[in-house]
């Protein structure tokens, strides 16, 4: 079942939502709408915009300006997926070619820039200041966010903290920010805003960790991506971390090497090493900790079927597989 799935009642708006995004994909330069097309199209589950429907229907709304306001968090999350693949150099996401793989590395950051500026052109014609200055600084801690795991990538000395402050900004951001848009758009007090708001983040820190899990339990074709990705990248995930902590000096030593030298080489031992210190378990502990943090901050909502599928997709995000 497909996230989107878990409410009936917001299906009809998720739908909608697709439509707005098929339909605001336009450009006069054809190559701008195949790419567009083809990376919006790739089989993602729409999570962030999901969110975005649900926190205004769990704040009561009533209107139809949460429909654009989805797909413009959408259209931000895509441009981010370009430029991602293309600073590492990535060659399949969701199980298909990359952008980058199909058609270069300029053509897709540049398609990337156009979803920025149409999300923006969306943003004008919703016309809320409030909401423009929550997405406006998402986007700018988003690209700090990856400019700070460049900087961490083939560091074996990236501390726990550091590299959660990494995926609050890379990930977290974005999640936070359909939560707090969505909340924007009703009449809610500013304690219900806040409570989305953390919900969201916490939401976003929970899935990134799992996201990291999955780097070193899944198969290719449960990830849409190729095992090992992260290490091959030389990324300092918190598995690694972990393991390094509570490994013997040869196996840190060995985790040290691969971090900074990047690539496969050293995959399996790695794999192993990171099974044998319970850098799984850790890191998964860490998500559901943060999933149960996201579940808490709703309390302050009324009670509502979109409440509850809130609460759900936050039980769904450590669990899931792919």
């Amino acid at each position: 079942m497909q996230p989107h799935q878990l409410n009936p009642q917001i299906e009809p708006q998720f739908e909608a939502v697709n439509d707005y995004i098929i339909n605001h994909l336009g450009s006069n330069v054809p190559l701008v709408e195949k790419i567009g097309h083809y990376i919006v199209e790739s089989g993602g589950k729409r999570l962030r915009p999901l969110l975005v429907l649900l926190s205004a229907n769990a704040c009561g709304y009533n209107g139809d300006k949460h429909v654009p306001l989805a797909a413009i968090i959408e259209f931000i999350h895509t441009a981010t997926l370009l430029h991602d693949d293309v600073v590492d150099n990535s060659e399949l996401r969701r199980g298909k070619d990359t952008a980058n793989a199909k058609w270069g590395n300029a053509p897709s950051v540049l398609v990337g820039d156009f979803l920025y500026s149409r999300a923006f052109q969306v943003m004008v014609e919703i016309g809320s200041m409030d909401i423009m200055q929550v997405i406006s600084n998402a986007t700018n801690v988003i690209a700090e966010g990856e400019v700070l795991q460049l900087l961490n990538a083939k560091n074996p000395d990236t501390t726990e903290d550091a590299y959660m402050q990494v995926i609050l900004g890379k990930t977290a951001m974005l999640f936070e920010a359909a939560t707090e848009s969505g909340a924007i758009l009703t009449d809610c007090t500013a304690e219900e805003r806040e409570a989305l708001r953390l919900y969201g983040r916490h939401l976003g820190i929970a899935f990134q960790l799992i996201d990291d899990v999955m780097d070193y339990l899944s198969t290719a074709e449960e990830m849409g991506k190729n095992v090992g990705d992260d290490l091959a990248e030389g990324k300092p995930t918190l598995p690694l971390i972990h393991a390094m902590r509570e490994g013997n000096d040869e196996e840190r030593q060995l985790i040290r090497q691969a971090i900074r030298k990047g690539g496969l080489d050293d995959l399996e031992p790695i794999m192993e090493i990171v099974r044998k210190t319970g850098a799984i378990t850790y890191t998964q502990q860490r998500a559901q900790d943060e999933a149960d943090k996201a579940i808490a901050a709703l309390n302050v909502l009324t009670d509502s079927s979109f409440k509850d599928t809130l609460k759900q997709l936050a039980d769904i995000a450590v669990k899931r597989k792919a």
